[in-house]
């Protein structure tokens, strides 16, 4: 007989943008009791009775129990589901892709988890859209979707915990190698003194922000709308779910080389646009975000000892006389930063225009004409010839990670928050001098001479020097209204802290 809830069948209630998505988080964890009734619940109708947590007699005890396994999948099932109901998780089926002893599950999720999943669903709880695969490399691979059903959402609703009680396992790793800048397959590698001091540093990081209350005041959803602006979606409007706890930073390494990427990943911040960023708040002050001008460039104008005149992007007037200046500029930009990245002209000309916007001249833009591009960029600057179109970008986001983490640990080690967007960064209002200072400093370090720095506002300590008698009316004008959704984010965050001092977290 075929299972419904509310007078409808499970199957009226499926995952239909199944590219909506996050990856399955493994490390979810919880000591609430509330988190153990419920997850008991789910057993019981799933299995019956909950299954001993002593090893069968004769057998090894696994390093995670099915009911552990069963926790880790609610949890962030309630994750997503908390963030935005139309949110579903990516989660790979295959037994190949569970390796309980792999440094990137310290729970030890296993080759159970998919038969959990599978289970969940046969009873309701959870809306499945199986995954598909066309061959190596088809933008229509993709792994399963799962997401709460009803019946499950509706427990949500009435569990007593909430958010605030659900955190990430302390022994998640943050420092990740993979193969490719492609994968999103994360790939085994041995400790050196520097992986360790580099995870030392970022875990000291992530207890930080675990701590620190980032959101937007005048926010009521939990999520903003924005175009997809490249690939086969290309302006379709997804969310970015916004607004939470889950702030946990990693870094990405590439081609199996710590000299290959390095870039910090993870945060919310990093997803939305800078229209948007100028609203975030930090512990409830203002921001300020403080960029390198150009720095890709810059770096290799240090590194071959060319002193950057003016910003590099501006390659004069009729250069392109069907776009304006700022136009223009953001066009030259664009693809100076994918032909860095590119192993060859042909792949960044391609490039260019899979991320240039629907509709805009340079979506329809030659290779000729990108062509004459280049060389006009190459006449003002001599220097970058020998490293466009030739694999750069990936060495150049390692210089800029080295950068962005003597920025982060200066600022962790005097307990002050700050937002990295990989070539800039957020920080309260009341920091912006000195996080000017630190980033000079940094770019002074790894390339011998100081870097551009442009920023969106002033900061207020930059106003208090200069002109004393306008500080009211600037932090007037930086104020934002407090939606009621704000205050109740900022209530569950400080029962969040209390729950964790409870912990002795």
């Amino acid at each position: 007989m075929e299972e419904t809830y509310a007078g409808k069948t499970l199957d009226a209630f499926p995952i239909t943008n199944p590219h909506y998505s996050k990856l399955l988080d493994v490390h979810r964890y919880s000591e609430h009791p509330n988190v153990t009734h419920l997850t008991k619940q789910v057993w019981a109708r799933c299995y019956g009775e909950p299954e001993s947590s002593s090893p069968k007699k004769g057998g090894v005890r696994p390093k995670a129990n099915s009911l552990t396994q069963l926790r880790a999948i609610l949890l962030d099932l309630y994750v997503a589901w908390d963030a935005d109901p139309e949110l579903s998780i990516g989660v790979a089926m295959s037994n190949t892709a569970w390796i309980t002893d792999s440094r990137y599950n310290k729970i030890g999720l296993s080759r159970l988890a998919p038969k959990v999943i599978h289970r969940l669903h046969e009873v309701g709880y959870i809306s499945l859209a199986a995954g598909s695969y066309a061959g190596p490399g088809a933008s229509t691979n993709r792994t399963t979707r799962i997401r709460a059903a009803e019946p499950l959402r509706q427990m949500f609703r009435e569990a007593k915990f909430g958010p605030q009680h659900i955190l990430t396992h302390p022994g998640k790793e943050c420092i990740l190698m993979r193969s490719s800048e492609k994968s999103e397959r994360s790939i085994e590698y041995k400790d050196t003194p520097a992986t360790e001091q580099m995870r030392a540093d970022l875990m000291k990081y992530n207890r930080l922000l675990l701590r620190t209350f980032i959101d937007i005041p005048d926010q009521e959803d939990t999520f903003i709308e924005r175009p997809i602006k490249s690939g086969v979606r290309a302006g379709e409007i997804t969310r970015v779910p916004i607004c939470g706890f889950d702030n946990f930073v990693h870094r990405v390494f590439n081609r199996n080389d710590w000299s290959c990427g390095g870039r910090f990943y993870g945060g919310w911040w990093q997803l939305v646009g800078s229209e948007v960023r100028k609203r975030i708040h930090i512990n409830d002050e203002p921001t300020v975000e403080v960029d390198y001008q150009a720095l890709h460039v810059a770096v290799l104008a240090a590194k071959r000892e060319v002193k950057l005149e003016g910003d590099p992007y501006e390659l004069g007037d009729n250069l392109l006389p069907d776009l304006d200046t700022v136009q223009q500029r953001k066009l030259v930009k664009l693809l100076i930063l994918m032909a860095l990245n590119a192993k060859n002209e042909r792949s960044a000309y391609s490039a260019f225009r899979d991320a240039s916007p629907v509709g805009s001249v340079a979506k329809s833009m030659k290779n000729a004409e990108l062509r004459l591009v280049l060389d006009a960029a190459i006449k003002k600057h001599p220097f970058l010839e020998d490293d466009l179109c030739a694999d750069r970008g990936i060495s150049l986001m390692n210089t800029d990670s080295l950068m962005a983490s003597m920025v982060i640990r200066h600022f962790t080690r005097q307990r002050i928050p700050v937002l990295c967007i990989h070539d800039s960064f957020l920080i309260g209002y009341s920091y912006a001098q000195r996080l000017k200072t630190t980033m000079t400093l940094a770019a002074m370090r790894v390339l011998g001479c100081p870097v551009a720095l442009s920023n969106n506002y002033l900061g207020l300590d930059e106003v208090e020097r200069r002109t004393p008698s306008l500080v009211d009316d600037y932090m007037d004008m930086r104020y934002l209204p407090r939606s009621h959704a704000y205050r109740v984010r900022q209530r569950i965050f400080n029962e969040r802290i209390a729950y964790l001092d409870s912990l002795g977290g």
